[in-house]
């Protein structure tokens, strides 16, 4: 096993809305995957080479929470830029740009659809 996770799924109660605050927070394209049941978008990921990826989910049974399991987005190279994108966004930041040492920085967030999300970088 290569990764501990290979994928994950990020419920949002208004797609589109969710779709838009993720583009602009991370500078990214989501890409529409219609399901039967609901609304679906993929992150971007290197699908040739087995990169962990993730997506949106607008379903039944899917509820945005702060509270459960969080997930580390990729930040870039800075976290500076994509916090500085989060209120303009429509989110909030809830933990600043922190220094975890040799594992690099991290925040969190919440976003448009109140889901707990974290950000990851290692400068």
């Amino acid at each position: 096993m290569s990764n501990a996770i290979s994928w994950f799924e990020i419920p949002v109660s208004n797609y589109e809305r969710a779709k838009k605050f993720y583009n602009t927070v991370l500078a990214i394209e989501i890409k529409d995957s219609p399901m039967p049941e609901g609304n679906y978008g993929m992150f971007p990921y290197d699908d040739d080479n087995n990169g962990v990826g993730g997506g949106l989910v607008e379903m039944p049974g899917y509820s945005p929470s702060t509270e459960g399991v969080t997930v580390y987005l990729n930040g870039g190279n800075d976290l500076s830029s994509p916090l500085e994108r989060i209120a303009t966004a429509g989110g909030k930041i809830v933990m600043p740009k922190t220094d975890i040492g040799e594992n690099g920085f991290m925040a969190q967030f919440i976003d448009t659809e109140g889901n707990k999300v974290a950000l990851h970088s290692w400068n």
